[in-house]
């Protein structure tokens, strides 16, 4: 049976809002502050899972899932589910049209202002950067949940995309930057690191991984700041492999290549550490151990103070249209026109 088509901003029979002029002014009323911040994140990083969103700004799963939906039902995101080896994978979330549309009201601009397509924003559902893209994240969120269940004693307090590091610092493109503190008991100084993420599949090259210390070198260089690049893999073979060939010279007829003495590097290798990337999982380059945690990587003194709480800076930093979202989210049950979703935590 034929049913006509749906009003602006009213349901279709999917139970999705129909696209139209209305549909953000329909929006706007029924986000939440916090709902606007994942709105954020996705414009930020393109696509986060079902379980990068709990670890984000989500007590449960089935939390994530119930509010998730409702924002897919008011094309604030839309969806996908990538097909798997085996088993089901997650839901992936990313930027749908209503969602651009605040965000580009919000910032007094338009969708494409932010550089934002809808073909481009679902076209990630099908790149063969996916595995990679999801896996970087997980490293990110895995480290907002530590820091969510520290009761305040650590904190991821900056997270940069791959394409603004990219834009901000040309021959350094690290999968991600980010800050990384940690208050010790006692009311002690607390310890801060930022660090440049390398995260690895197992499908490329080793001289290709090796080959990137040199922008980092380079960054140093003219920063006067040697951040700790960081190489998350999948096995235990693999960084082997990788130690073995950042602890050789510098291949033959490329006297000028950056090593491993030259930029601080350790790395990591996936499921090894019970506390995941926020415990003593990070290897260092160049000694056999022991493993440390991400504060104790950088030189003392490297990390750049944070701003102050609610002070952006006064252009977007990064090159990008649009200030990059803190990792947290806003405390959004004490804000103003906020509600709590029903079996939230």
């Amino acid at each position: 049976m034929l049913t006509s088509p749906a009003l602006p901003g009213q349901p279709r029979t999917n139970g999705r809002l129909a696209r139209g002029p209305q549909l953000a002014a329909a929006l706007a009323a029924r986000l939440t502050a916090r709902d606007r911040w994942i709105l954020r994140m996705l414009l930020e990083h393109r696509v986060l899972t079902t379980g990068h969103l709990t670890d984000l700004a989500f007590g449960t799963t089935r939390a994530c899932t119930a509010r998730m939906g409702i924002l897919y039902q008011l094309r604030a995101v839309d969806r996908f589910r990538p097909l798997a080896v085996a088993g089901s994978a997650p839901l992936h979330f990313v930027l749908d049209e209503a969602g651009a549309a605040i965000l580009a009201a919000e910032d007094g601009t338009t969708p494409a202002g932010l550089t934002w397509r809808r073909d481009r924003a679902m076209a990630i559902a099908l790149s063969p950067r996916l595995a990679h893209d999801t896996g970087t994240g997980g490293v990110f969120t895995a480290l907002a949940a530590a820091a969510r269940a520290s009761s305040g004693q650590l904190a991821l307090e900056v997270w940069w995309s791959e394409r603004r590091c990219a834009a901000a610092w040309d021959r350094a493109r690290p999968d991600g930057y980010g800050r990384w503190r940690d208050q010790p008991p006692g009311g002690a100084p607390p310890a801060v690191a930022d660090f440049f993420l390398e995260y690895d599949t197992g499908t490329e090259p080793l001289t290709r991984l090796t080959a990137k210390l040199d922008g980092y070198r380079d960054l140093a260089a003219r920063t006067g700041i040697p951040t700790p690049v960081l190489f998350w893999v999948p096995t235990m073979r693999r960084e082997a492999a990788l130690r073995a060939r950042l602890a050789d010279p510098p291949p033959h007829g490329t006297p000028g290549a950056a090593s491993a003495a030259q930029v601080p590097v350790a790395t990591a290798v996936a499921g090894i550490n019970p506390d995941g990337p926020a415990g003593a999982a990070w290897l260092p380059a160049g000694g056999p151990g022991p493993r440390l945690r991400l504060t104790q990587l950088a030189p003392p003194g490297t990390a750049a103070p944070p701003a102050e709480p609610g002070d952006p800076p006064a252009a977007p930093a990064g090159g990008l249209p649009w200030h990059p979202p803190a990792p947290v989210p806003p405390d959004w049950r004490d804000l103003p026109g906020s509600y709590q979703e029903r079996g939230d935590e």
